[in-house]
């Protein structure tokens, strides 16, 4: 077995396993992405990784930066390596395909050296600043939809003189100094999995540069582009048994590869302030409006991991493709598309939906990617409000179907109540977490106190057609399990 680094790199290649066929030393970095995770490897780096290997975009490589102190393991991880790391396919009949990836050139850890990240950023060779700093990351209030200046942290970058630690102040401190040196600014591009990113990001970004400095955040108005994007690709958090994996098959010794379903798509509005990699010559596709890309993938594919997260874990399962190779819950999940998140689209262009829904069905039976129940489980206040109540508010109004999204609200209500249906306690990941409990705790006695919560919900409480579909899959959960509510919904 060989550790992964610039020495070793070209030894390692072989028929299995594809290494950068492009001269590293020669690259420069025009890119800084805050957030480097499993997804943004198997994503944004993954297509510059392919770029250059053809011959191009050696000076958009990218400067990796971790804005929280846990970032330190992925920066270890990364320097150790030289920035490389294994990427691996997972196809669904158990076929592994490997490469290496060279696309990050640096990583900086912001907790412990604050100046070095902004110097970085406000050097004239970086053109894009990108971000996967997940939904939560935006610091956007849930009930007015406004950046939150309460938060402690930004309250501390608020200060007159403060050396910036949120991501905010980071990147405004960046774009301050290229502004009073004369240098054109840089583009801010959201790669993160919520609805109109660049769109939240430009809001976020603008108020807080107001709050810091009027004048600075009429500049960021004027010149700095916030494009909107649409990601796609199932990356499961990396375990033990994928190092040993990677170890075992391919022979090398990577303490953070990454594994991915074969599927990949990112939609990018082709809107940058000095230029950009070419990323259409190598799967992208760039476009005038992201809109119904994005609407396509948050209501059918987001929504449907939600479909499908809770009520698998409550009946038992604890794999996506478990789920999926149940033909109840197959169906249940077809019908959820077909019938309440498609008709609240707008048209594709180029896509065929139903073509569409079939392939996430086969993307979510995959079961050599492993994607854990729990995993979409996490974060759900941070996801149902922007994926699942747009499509029950929709068809309200429009007078379509919402007892399966009703359904799914329920089970989520349940999960929260934190015990499966074998009594076994179930650990619940989420901002909100003791809120969410508490309230799940007191489901029995009053069937809406999950979905009085405002903030999460608006006023689907007082729905009627809501609240009679939502209190009748939530009896059915409780009386009958999580099993049986699916067959009634899949017969009814």
């Amino acid at each position: 077995m060989t550790a992964l680094s610039a020495e070793t790199v070209e030894s390692l290649a072989s028929d299995d396993l594809a290494v950068p066929q492009y001269d590293r030393s020669r690259l420069r970095a025009g890119i800084v992405h805050l957030g480097v995770g499993g997804f943004h490897r198997a994503h944004q780096a993954m297509y510059l990784d392919r770029l250059m290997n053809a011959g191009e975009a050696l000076d958009w490589a990218i400067c990796g930066v971790g804005v929280l102190p846990h970032d330190a393991r992925m920066r270890d991880a990364l320097t150790a390596q030289d920035g490389l790391y294994t990427l691996v396919l997972k196809h669904p009949d158990g076929t592994l395909e490997g490469r290496v990836v060279g696309s990050i050139v640096e990583f900086l850890l912001a907790p412990d050296d604050p100046e070095a990240v902004v110097e970085r950023m406000a050097s004239p060779e970086i053109r894009i600043v990108s971000l996967t700093v997940t939904e939560g990351g935006y610091n956007v209030n849930p009930v007015t939809g406004e950046f939150d200046a309460d938060d402690p942290a930004v309250r501390a970058d608020l200060e007159p003189g403060a050396v910036p630690a949120t991501t905010f102040g980071l990147v405004t401190e960046a774009l301050r100094r290229r502004r009073d040196r004369g240098v054109p600014p840089f583009t801010v591009q959201s790669c993160d999995n919520i609805q109109g990113n660049g769109d939240v990001a430009h809001r976020m970004f603008a108020a807080f540069a107001r709050l810091k400095d009027p004048g600075l955040a009429a500049w960021i108005e004027e010149h700095v582009p916030f494009p909107n994007s649409m990601v796609d690709r199932i990356t499961p958090v990396t375990t033990d048994d994928d190092r040993a994996m990677v170890a075992e098959r391919f022979g090398v010794d990577d303490a953070w590869p990454v594994v991915a379903e074969p599927f990949t798509q990112w939609v990018v509005e082709d809107r940058f302030a000095d230029g950009r990699p070419s990323w259409e010559k190598v799967g992208a596709q760039l476009v005038e409006d992201v809109e119904p890309y994005e609407l396509m993938k948050l209501r059918l594919l987001n929504a449907s991991h939600q479909a499908l997260c809770y009520l698998g874990y409550l009946a038992g399962y604890r794999y996506a493709h478990e789920v999926c190779a149940d033909a109840t819950f197959v169906r249940f999940l077809r019908d959820y598309m077909a019938r309440e998140g498609a008709p609240t689209l707008l048209p594709v262009p180029g896509v065929d939906l139903e073509e569409y829904e079939a392939t996430l069905i086969e993307r979510f039976a995959n079961p050599h990617v492993r994607d854990t129940l729990a995993r979409l489980c996490a974060e759900s206040s941070d996801r149902i409000p922007t994926w699942l109540v747009p499509v029950i508010r929709a068809n309200l109004a429009s007078g379509g179907e919402v007892h399966r999204s009703a359904a799914v609200v329920a089970a989520w209500a349940r999960y929260d109540e934190a015990v499966d249906e074998q009594g076994e306690p179930i650990a619940i990941v989420d901002r909100l977490a003791d809120r969410l409990k508490a309230a799940a705790a007191r489901n029995r006695e009053d069937p809406l106190a999950f979905v009085r919560d405002e903030e999460l919900f608006g006023d689907l409480a007082a729905e009627p057609r809501f609240v009679e579909a939502y209190t009748a899959a939530l009896d059915s959960l409780h009386t009958l399990g999580a099993r049986a509510t699916v067959e009634r919904l899949v017969a009814g």
